[in-house]
């Protein structure tokens, strides 16, 4: 309302009102609460598709969540792609057609047990229409450069969907060979090989897949195919990886030589190869008790590869493009020097208590002496003996190698093979067993040896 001037005897008035405060006795102060007697009880719901926690954690990209469009400047269209149901959608190359999924009906079953699972739908880029194109996928993958298919795995085939007509092509039903991951770790049955797949030719008539030792280039609707590393299961060799050295490449060019990373499985060894205008049969460039990377130049045919081993930093090495007489361009670690550092490591060969054939990598400590025990530290994770020529530089973060040996331990990186639904007997019948291997290799002192375990 409107203010009032304070008179005299409002003044005396305020005063005596005043005295009467002063004269009661001062309030108890409000107790203090212990933060930790608060409540903080977070109410989970059967029914959510994701933990309470993963919301919070997605909360941010949920309230910001953007939905793919399309506007065709020619016709003056603008087209909304995704939406409530199909939410992801990526775009196919020459934007003819693009690859939704929608995954509501099994996000739940999904966080539960880790299977995801998708409906996966094609999209007209031109007018907007969606049809069903997989119920239920687990294993989809980019579409090819030409934008006309797009690959995807099942029960242990490898097949093609063709964007326009929607039909499926099984590519790989006559290949000689099998896709299926039968040394995965998971509680999977009939995964595919990781890496999935290599990539699409760049006219996209073919796509290359990988059978944990060989490269096979099959047609993108189907064939016996054609082994391009020929001899890897043959020779315990694994072509695991290709060097992408142009990183803006639209697919991979068969007229263009690919660099291979290889590895042999039951020596150890590293090395790159080369496999030149798509001809089967590959040419060993690098091989040796190493580990190799590679690059190279934007516009030039200057390569650098880097070479590492258990005592040796993974520095820079220039070369043209057969990888010859590369001239050491880095000295990274000169520090190493002031540590104490492993004096060598022992590929050990044993046998698992149900008659696997396993390896694991042994390390010696610094300043080893023959003849002289040591005490022993096991780590343990699925398969780790192909680190053996792995340089691991001093962390205090986990579990380091390097940090044991420098202080006087020998340590042990054993293989595991697993039986599906039951993990923790798997890692007793293959630790237990290169454990007594690494005893009767002579270094390790029985009676004083500790476990360092991962996941499991």
């Amino acid at each position: 309302g409107e203010e009032k001037s304070v008179g005299e005897g409002d003044k005396e008035g305020g005063e005596e009102k005043d005295k009467e405060k002063e004269e009661k006795p001062p309030a108890k102060p409000e107790p203090e609460l212990d933060k930790e007697d608060l409540p903080d009880v977070v109410i989970w719901h059967g029914k959510d598709p994701r933990l309470q926690a993963m919301q919070q954690v997605q909360e941010n990209r949920d309230k910001n969540f953007s939905y793919l469009c399309i506007y065709r400047v020619k016709e003056n269209k603008f087209l909304r792609l995704a939406d409530e149901k199909v939410r992801d959608v990526t775009a196919a190359p020459k934007h003819m057609w693009a690859v939704g999924y929608d995954d509501s009906d099994y996000e739940l079953i999904g966080n539960l047990d880790g299977r995801r699972y998708r409906d996966v739908y094609v999209i007209n880029m031109k007018t907007g229409d969606r049809r069903p194109a997989l119920k239920k996928a687990r294993w989809t993958f980019n579409a090819s450069p030409d934008g006309n298919h797009f690959l995807y795995y099942e029960e242990g085939d490898y097949f093609t969907y063709e964007m326009a007509t929607g039909k499926t092509y099984n590519i790989t039903q006559d290949v000689p060979t099998s896709f299926i991951d039968t040394e995965d770790d998971h509680n999977v049955v009939d995964p595919p090989i990781h890496p999935y797949y290599f990539g699409w030719t760049k006219d996209g008539i073919s796509v290359l897949l990988y059978d944990n030792w060989d490269i096979w280039n099959i047609p993108v609707h189907g064939g016996k195919g054609i082994n391009l590393t020929q001899k890897g299961k043959q020779e315990g060799i694994r072509f695991q990886g290709r060097f992408q050295l142009d990183p803006e490449e639209k697919g991979i060019d068969l007229s263009q030589p690919l660099y291979l990373n290889v590895y042999g499985e039951w020596t150890k060894k590293g090395g790159i190869g080369r496999i030149d205008q798509g001809k089967p049969g590959v040419k060993m460039l690098l091989w040796d008790d190493a580990v190799f990377s590679l690059r190279k130049a934007e516009d030039a045919d200057v390569y650098l590869y880097t070479k590492q081993t258990y005592k040796d930093y993974p520095d820079y090495y220039m070369c043209g493009p057969d990888l010859a007489d590369g001239i050491k361009i880095t000295e990274a670690n000169p520090q190493q020097k002031e540590f104490f550092w492993s004096s060598g490591s022992m590929l050990l060969d044993y046998e698992s208590a149900k008659g696997d054939k396993l390896q694991a990598a042994l390390y010696l400590p610094a300043n080893y002496e023959k003849g002289k025990k040591y005490p022993l530290i096991v780590y343990f994770y699925e398969k780790l003996s192909q680190n053996l020529n792995r340089y691991f530089t001093p962390s205090a973060r986990g579990f380091n190698k390097s940090v044991y040996n420098s202080r006087g331990y020998a340590v042990l990186m054993p293989d595991i093979v697993y039986t599906v639904n039951d993990p923790g007997m798997s890692a007793v019948w293959c630790v237990l067993p290169a454990v007594e291997a690494a005893i009767a290799s002579g270094v390790v002192d029985k009676d004083n040896i500790g476990i360092h375990g991962h996941s499991w």
